[in-house]
Order: structure tokens, then C-alpha cells, then sequence
């Protein structure tokens, strides 16, 4: 009986500070493994990156293409522009042009 009561004993002075190390244990695991740990917000920053990079390619497609519609306007129109439009919407070319048949 002795033992069992030594044993009962020391089992509630040590019960306390377990179940505190597995708690921590527990949160400092989920902290950098866990669905908003560390390992996943450098796997967010990283996608960040990717996702600026391919919006400045965008972005930059985008200013390209709104200053060929600018030279577009008919209030300033650019003859180079029109006819490189109607060299490409109506198949039009002039009799001396060289043609190169790219298949």
C-alpha cells in the first residue's frame, strides 16, 4: 500500500508540468507545421512573388496594348498603324512585297 501512495504522490507533483510540455509541444508543432505556420506562410510569400512577377508581365502587356489603341484613335491617327491594321485584317500587300510562308 505504501508504494501505490508514493507512487499516487508523486504522480500528481508531475502530472502538472507533463501535460504543460505536451501542450507546448503541441502548439509549437502546429506553429510552424500547422495550416498557418511558419513552413505555410514562407509557401504564401513565395506565391506572393510569383503572383507580382506575373502581374508586371500583364501589367506591362497591358500598356502595349492601350498604346496601340491610342495610336488607333481617330482623332490621331497613325497611317503606319492603319496600314499594318489592314495588312493584317483585310490580307492586303503591295505587288512588290517578298512573302515567306512560315508553316
Amino acid at each position: 500500500m505504501g508504494l501505490l501512495s508514493e507512487f499516487r504522490s508523486r504522480a500528481r507533483h508531475v502530472i502538472g508540468p507533463v501535460l504543460g510540455i505536451c501542450a507546448i509541444g503541441y502548439f509549437a508543432y502546429h506553429a510552424f507545421h500547422g495550416d498557418r505556420g511558419l513552413s505555410t506562410w514562407r509557401l504564401l510569400h513565395q506565391q506572393v512573388e510569383e503572383s507580382r512577377q506575373i502581374y508586371a508581365g500583364i501589367h506591362a502587356r497591358l500598356e502595349v496594348l492601350a498604346n496601340r489603341v491610342k495610336l488607333l484613335n481617330p482623332a490621331s491617327l497613325d497611317p503606319d498603324m492603319l496600314e499594318e491594321r489592314a495588312r493584317i485584317m483585310l490580307n492586303y500587300g503591295f505587288p512588290d512585297d517578298v512573302v515567306i510562308i512560315d508553316d
